[in-house]
């Protein structure tokens, strides 16, 4: 899970995540379906740990390189 304690971690909204990711808010939503990308329910929508987000970029990248 992340390296910060909840009460300090960041969250991201899905809508975020996407302009982060340079990717549709539709593949923000099939990576946690696929469970790549650990999400809390909040609501009718989601929040995403900004810790969470960047380990997997980090992962990914290192895979293409």
């Amino acid at each position: 899970m992340g390296t910060e304690p909840f009460s300090q971690a960041r969250f991201l909204t899905v809508s975020e995540v996407a302009l982060l990711m340079r990717v549709s808010r539709m593949t923000v939503y099939r990576l946690i379906g696929q469970g790549a990308l650990p999400a809390v329910r909040v609501g009718r929508g989601y929040r995403l740990r900004e810790d969470e987000v960047h380990r997997y970029l980090e992962e990914r990248y290192t895979e293409a390189g």
